[in-house]
């Protein structure tokens, strides 16, 4: 199993590949997310399995925040990986909490605008995530607001790290919107969903993807690839349910 330096801080620029992007595959274990509700959680085990560190899935599900209708979004994630010892950055490209002119201000200055933003939006759920978002950068978390492009993305797993994804799993899957739960293309709404980007297959343009869903389309394995532009617009489009970001984990002297 080979391991990947971390990069120390990704606050830094990230290292750009020169040239071709090279073929990247981390060995992330797929684990089954045990109900619809739970795809956070598991994919952030995924995430603490790669780095050696093993927890009961009951155990994380337990100590992850969670939205009134039971899912979870990418910046509890982030809070429980706080606790548990490890530094998140959240790369969003949710324009409902960041603007896009806060780009390059530094950590208080940016709890500063989210503060004054959760003054200005209406809306339970919207105020509970700004305000959850202040409390990661309160608490040393770290938010990127940059572009989302192949480069950014292999450029994270060439370093040696798997990024998880929060994004629409309407448009992943190619599956039609949903009510109740139930396939309903005219009444229903767009579903969010975690995975784990563990590769990239430069040959064909390919993310390879960790899905902890026992109701992937594509195949029950779990781990499949995904060309490029399928991937980008179902992670931008994961801003209709209050997502659309990448997620990584960090902590010193920890190797891969």
């Amino acid at each position: 199993m080979s391991r990947l330096p971390i990069a120390a801080d990704l606050t830094e620029p990230l290292p750009a590949p020169v040239g071709d992007l090279p073929a990247v595959m981390l060995p992330v274990e797929r684990i089954e997310q045990p109900d619809d509700l739970t795809c956070g959680p598991t994919a952030l085990l995924q995430m603490y399995r790669y780095y050696g560190e093993s927890r009961p899935l009951e155990e994380v599900i337990r100590d992850t925040p969670r939205n009134p209708d039971g899912g979870t979004l990418a910046v509890y994630l982030g809070l429980s990986a706080l606790v548990e010892g490890w530094t998140p950055t959240v790369f969003s490209f949710n324009l409902d909490i960041f603007d896009p002119t806060w780009e390059d201000l530094p950590p208080e200055a940016l709890v500063a605008k989210l503060e004054a933003r959760n003054a200005e939006v209406e809306g339970a759920r919207l105020h509970r995530v700004v305000g959850a978002y202040a409390e990661l950068l309160r608490r040393g978390g770290r938010v990127r607001l940059v572009d989302l492009d192949r480069r950014l993305l292999v450029g994270l797993l060439v370093t040696g790290h798997p990024v998880l994804a929060g994004l629409s799993a309407t448009w992943l899957y190619r599956t039609a919107r949903e009510l109740a739960e139930e396939p309903d293309d005219v009444a229903g709404w767009p579903v969010g969903h975690f995975v784990v980007i563990s590769g990239y297959q430069p040959a064909d343009d390919r993310f390879l993807v960790v899905d902890p869903s026992r109701h992937i389309p594509a195949g029950q394995s779990g781990v499949y690839p995904v060309p490029s532009e399928r991937l980008m617009g179902s992670i931008l489009l994961g801003d209709a349910t209050f997502d659309g970001v990448l997620l990584v984990l960090d902590r010193e002297g920890t190797r891969r």
